[in-house]
Parts: structure tokens; sequence; C-alpha cells
């Protein structure tokens, strides 16, 4: 069964921050795909890896979520071993749900993890992030 990870997006102000961050770093990456380079390799790497996501919390929201596709060893300029957590790059936006700062990251059961929001028709706008997390806030989904 999948498990996935819970992470802070330091810096970025919206899901749309993320996206241009990740495109723009693209070309300096093996193979172009995003990678968060974390201290602690997961215990759990094969619960990760069957079918995982990291959930980006933005501004005390997660809002959008990144399937998990591999975890590549990497050494630090300090000679220590750590993790890259490399992602697709596909982001797939969630229900706004409230998450108090935290440091590293956490792991997150399928059945607390926000539901996907449904793809957008065309024409259709999505709700200003803080009308949708003020929704969430009070339970409508």
């Amino acid at each position: 069964m999948a498990l996935h990870i819970l992470k802070l997006c330091v810096g970025c102000e919206s899901v749309e921050d993320l996206s241009d961050w990740q495109r723009q770093r693209a070309a300096e990456l093996p193979g172009g795909l995003p990678r968060h380079v974390t201290r602690m390799w997961p215990k759990r790497a094969d619960e990760v890896l069957d079918g995982g996501s990291i959930y980006w919390i933005i501004k005390g929201n997660v809002l959008v979520r990144q399937r998990i596709i591999r975890l590549d060893p990497v050494e630090g300029a300090d000679g220590i071993n750590r993790c890259a957590l490399v992602f697709d790059p596909e982001l797939i936006r969630t229900e706004p749900a409230p998450r108090r700062p935290f440091q590293g990251w956490r792991y997150l059961k399928p059945e607390d993890a926000p539901r996907d929001l449904p793809p957008t028709r065309p024409g259709e706008e999505t709700l200003p992030p803080e009308l949708a997390e003020a929704l969430a806030e009070f339970g409508w989904r």
C-alpha cells in the first residue's frame, strides 16, 4: 500500500511558484526531473515507492502533490550521503488542507491525504486560493 510524504514548500507563495521553480531548474537536474534532496532516507521506502506522492504545504495548506517515482542516493559536498526524492513533473492540485509548520518531512497515510481536485473543464476557473482555504476550514469541499 502506498505511503505519502508531507513537506513544507519553503519559499513558494503558490502552486504556480513551485511549477515555475521546478521548470526553471529542469535543465540542471538529471533527466530533467524535479527532486528534493533530504538528509534522511525514508525507512519505509518500499511503501513510498508503491505509488506514494509528496504533498506540498504552501503557506500553511496542502495544495498540491507530485508522484514520487524513485529515490536516488546523493553525496553532498560535505561527503555525507543523502536521499533525493525524484518526482513526476505533473503537479496535481488537491483540496486545501491546513497544516502546521514542522521541520523536515513526515509520512502521510493515504486515508489522511487530501483528495485531488477534479481537472477543470475548459473555460472553468479554479477558486482563488484564499476562498478555497476558507471553505476547507469550514469543511466544505
